[in-house]
């Protein structure tokens, strides 16, 4: 593993009220952010992520304990040091006027030129590099008023490498993109971490992408943080335990969410592919149990199966040992519809 560039020692993060009260919110923190790293936090709604970022970035005071960064305390470190040292995207919308694209990536260059403000031949490259790593270049010519909330984000973040500091802090930095270009960003960043052995910690509500690119996660909950490589955190119960909730469970086999108790019961399904994975995906969708192939103990009374003839893909109800075929998923989807309706009818009737 590369040097702690980052570290908290006993860290607490919390507000202060204006009648001075104090409110933690996370305690004690001792945590370490690497070199070449990119990590991800992730936490419950109002567990304290923004909290904790604000007070990594030296923008909020912690409540006790201390963060070093390269060994020096942060709150020690004059903003002009600070600023060459790590850079800080938020999801507030800055207003920058009339100023274009590549004007905002080259803000982050302003720590590191002079009195004067010029930029030197390597200050115009590393914009350069910056803007093309976040596929900005088609647009950063622009206003930065003219431009979506999406192409904003990619400038900001574009300023922040263009900073070229050890430690980049970014807060919800995919909020604002579609999924391919979540996809994209987080890849990118992947790709910066590993490649300039920057420290990257991003904060996302995203647990996909969280699981299929960060290199370590901080799951932080009300009793403090866990931290660890996201297989291990999936398997040792850590990301069940955060994210509980009434009526919904995590999935370890998918590392996902689902209802923890399906509305209409089991189905059973036996096929392969993609196409199996799909139909799959659609009955727990509706509010099934999917149970696949070879059932236990005993098969339940309704039965997917997936044959693959001349024509096609064909789906197979079994209900009760009478089969009903099906040339379409939505068709079948909305057949298991129609006899949830007349189960419930049925029973509505039996209770007058």
């Amino acid at each position: 593993m590369m040097p702690a560039i980052l570290t908290t020692h006993d860290l607490t993060v919390g507000y202060r009220t204006r009648t001075h009260t104090i409110t933690p919110i996370a305690t004690p923190l001792n945590l370490a952010l690497h070199a070449g790293e990119l990590v991800c936090l992730m936490g419950a709604n109002g567990v304290g992520k923004s909290t904790l970022m604000r007070t990594l970035a030296a923008m909020q005071r912690p409540i006790q304990g201390k963060i070093t960064l390269d060994g020096q305390d942060v709150s020690k470190l004059p903003a002009p040091a600070l600023a060459t040292r790590l850079s800080v995207v938020f999801t507030d919308r800055p207003e920058l006027g009339l100023m274009n694209g590549y004007a905002l990536v080259a803000l982050g260059r302003h720590p590191h030129t002079d009195w004067t403000g010029r930029l030197t031949p390597h200050d115009e490259d590393v914009i350069r590099w910056a803007i093309d790593a976040l596929g900005a270049r088609a647009f950063a010519h622009r206003s930065v008023m003219e431009l979506s909330d999406g192409q904003r984000q990619k400038l900001m973040i574009a300023r922040a490498l263009a900073q070229e500091s050890a430690v980049i802090l970014l807060d919800e930095p995919t909020a604002f993109l579609d999924l391919p270009r979540r996809v994209e960003l987080m890849q990118t960043l992947q790709e910066v971490a590993h490649t300039t052995q920057r420290a990257i910690l991003l904060s996302t509500h995203d647990l996909d992408l969280a699981l299929r690119s960060a290199d370590r996660l901080w799951l932080l909950t009300e009793r403090g943080v866990n931290v660890g490589i996201p297989e291990a955190l999936i398997m040792n119960g850590a990301f069940a335990s955060a994210f509980h909730s009434e009526g919904v469970a995590f999935d370890y086999a998918s590392g996902s969410f689902a209802m923890a108790h399906p509305k209409h019961g089991v189905i059973g399904m036996m096929g392969e592919g993609i196409e199996a994975n799909w139909t799959a995906h659609a009955l727990r969708r509706v509010g099934y149990e999917v149970l696949m192939l070879p059932f236990q103990p005993t098969p339940p009374c309704l039965v997917v199966e997936l044959q693959a003839t001349a024509h096609g893909m064909v789906w197979v109800l079994t209900h009760h040992h009478h089969a009903t075929n099906f040339s379409t998923l939505e068709a079948l989807l909305q057949h298991l519809t129609q006899l949830q309706h007349d189960t419930i009818s049925l029973a509505h009737q039996e209770v007058a």
